[in-house]
């Protein structure tokens, strides 16, 4: 489910992008369990909601798994409004959610990385897909949305869109599987995507204040879709290489 990412509180019954995204979940969780035929809700989250700062932000966790709940007071070079906004409606609507889970029916939250890919049916470049190449085309406010993700995190959770889709179909085929899963076949440091970049696409040029090593050493330490039985096929390389392939349609500074 989409979280708002302009609201007016003058034109609008709730205050804040976060009230009305809880408002929204509440009222699609409590139309299944009323309809009494819907046996599984399956809510597409982000990671935004799943950051492994510590109490108090002094410092990251070892590891990001779905025990991570991002706190709402979280410092950030990068605290731009609207992604701070959508970062707290993103948990507030996940953890409202799953508050569902087994009462009167199952619901399985799929907390997605940046998501990149080989192709979109949209006519304009997403912004998942933009922030993930902005620093092979010198794109600053996507860069400062990819640093954003990385501050938050500890690094960048990264995935491929034929994954996410398999991860999907893989909730609702497997009757067991309920509760929160991270979603994300790679998890790089920005620092590592322009390495990546660089490295294979030589032609491209990456100006150095787009890269900037943050040397955290935090971890990806999710497996319960793998030990579900789910198998990613896409690898970091595989995710990158066809982000860029997919950006040329919509950015001429990669042609």
């Amino acid at each position: 489910m989409a979280t708002p990412l302009q609201h007016t509180p003058q034109t609008s019954q709730y205050k804040n992008t976060g009230e009305a995204a809880v408002a929204g979940v509440r009222s699609i969780a409590e139309a299944c369990i009323r309809a009494g035929t819907v046996k599984k809700l399956i809510y597409t989250a982000s990671v935004v909601a799943a950051s492994p700062l510590m109490d108090g932000a002094t410092g990251f966790k070892d590891t990001m798994d779905e025990t991570c709940w991002t706190p709402f007071d979280f410092p950030t070079p990068y605290r731009i409004d609207h992604f701070v906004e959508y970062t707290r409606s993103k948990t507030l609507a996940e953890k409202e959610v799953l508050s569902y889970n087994g009462k009167g029916i199952q619901v399985a939250s799929l907390a997605l990385g940046l998501v990149g890919g080989h192709e979109t049916l949209q006519s304009w470049m997403p912004e998942s897909l933009g922030s993930m190449v902005s620093q092979a085309t010198n794109d600053k406010n996507r860069y400062q949305g990819l640093r954003f993700l990385e501050e938050l995190l500890g690094k960048v959770p990264i995935v491929h869109l034929e994954d996410v889709t398999a991860a999907h179909i893989f909730c609702l085929e497997h009757p067991h599987i309920n509760g929160r899963f991270l979603c994300a076949s790679s998890f790089l440091k920005s620092v590592e995507i322009a390495c990546y970049y660089q490295l294979h696409f030589p032609l491209i040029k990456i100006p150095q204040g787009f890269i900037e090593d943050t040397m955290r050493d935090t971890e990806w330490g999710s497996r319960k879709l793998e030990e579900a039985g789910f198998e990613w096929k896409y690898d970091y390389s595989t995710i990158l290489s066809d982000s860029l392939q997919c950006a040329k349609r919509f950015c001429s500074i990669l042609n």
